[in-house]
């Protein structure tokens, strides 16, 4: 089976950007001058992705207006002769005719198995990528194709593994894993958020993964977290208690986080310094404030 279908998870309530995400969704914060969901849109389009489906809060129909036409937007551009600007314009239409995009919304914030859960009828017992709209990963080939080509192998699901310096491990979920090749681990455990002294490996999962239609079989009867919500990494661990096989790859790529603001901050100066159009002004002008 080959994967086709991409589903974005863009349906978080952003509690760690207020009060600006009250107005201004998360995933549409720059990282230069390219909003974060953007990247992953692209990410998914250059792994051969045909098809997107966005899991969206009912609320954030900003992210969905930012990738259709702008039919005034672009006749005024046109009457003042602004053709860079709409070549700009120009680039997020030919995404469009590379990929099909749909939404489907979860209504209440039941965590991120349920998201999962709510594209399901647009998957249709296929395997599907999943992304998170918190990890960008810089990388060639595309952090997710380089999963698709082991998912390719083992038709089983897949997590995207990245190593961690011990100090930082305690924040992220670790896997136990047993090596079968190289970059590819069979996964034995999956331990959110351990001690140093109880953390399996020092691999923490970033968030990207190939599922198989299985997955969505487990998550339909996954018991609700104390917070009453479905988590995939539960799932996940359900599954692996049940004897199912799940692979893990450490991936090739540098993994650039934005999940609260000081990862963003990162995250956005990293890609605009390394921008051929900005980092040199913006290198000699840190140099005078610094």
């Amino acid at each position: 089976m080959q994967v086709e279908k991409a589903i974005i998870l863009v349906a978080g309530l952003g509690t760690r950007f207020l009060p600006l995400s009250k107005v201004l969704p998360k995933e549409l914060w720059p990282l230069v001058d390219k909003p974060v969901v953007q990247y992953l849109v692209e990410e998914a389009k250059d792994s051969g992705i045909k098809q997107i489906i966005f899991v969206a809060d009912p609320h954030k129909q900003a992210i969905l207006d930012y990738f259709k036409k702008s039919p005034r937007i672009e006749k005024i551009l046109k009457q003042r002769k602004k053709n860079s600007l709409l070549v700009e314009l120009e680039s997020l239409q030919e995404i469009q005719r590379e990929v099909s995009m749909s939404v489907v919304f979860q209504k209440s914030p039941l965590g991120d198995g349920h998201a999962i859960l709510q594209a399901e009828p647009k998957v249709k017992s296929r395997p599907c990528a999943v992304l998170f709209n918190d990890d960008i990963v810089e990388s060639e080939p595309p952090c997710l194709l380089q999963l698709m080509s082991v998912f390719e192998s083992c038709q089983k699901p897949v997590i995207a593994l990245h190593r961690l310096p011990k100090e930082k491990i305690s924040s992220y979920g670790v896997v136990g894993v047993e090596k079968i090749a190289n970059r590819v681990f069979k996964i034995k455990k999956i331990v959110e958020k351990p001690s140093i002294e109880e953390a399996p490996s020092d691999l923490a999962i970033a968030g990207k993964y190939i599922l198989t239609p299985e997955v969505f079989d487990f998550l339909k009867k996954q018991q609700v977290d104390e917070k009453g919500e479905i988590i995939l990494a539960k799932t996940l661990e359900k599954m692996l208690s049940k004897g199912k096989v799940i692979y893990g790859y450490e991936f090739k790529g540098k993994w650039l986080e934005c999940g609260n603001k000081s990862k963003w901050l990162k995250s956005h100066l990293y890609f605009s310094l390394k921008d051929p159009r900005f980092g040199k002004e913006l290198k000699e002008y840190l140099k005078e404030v610094i």
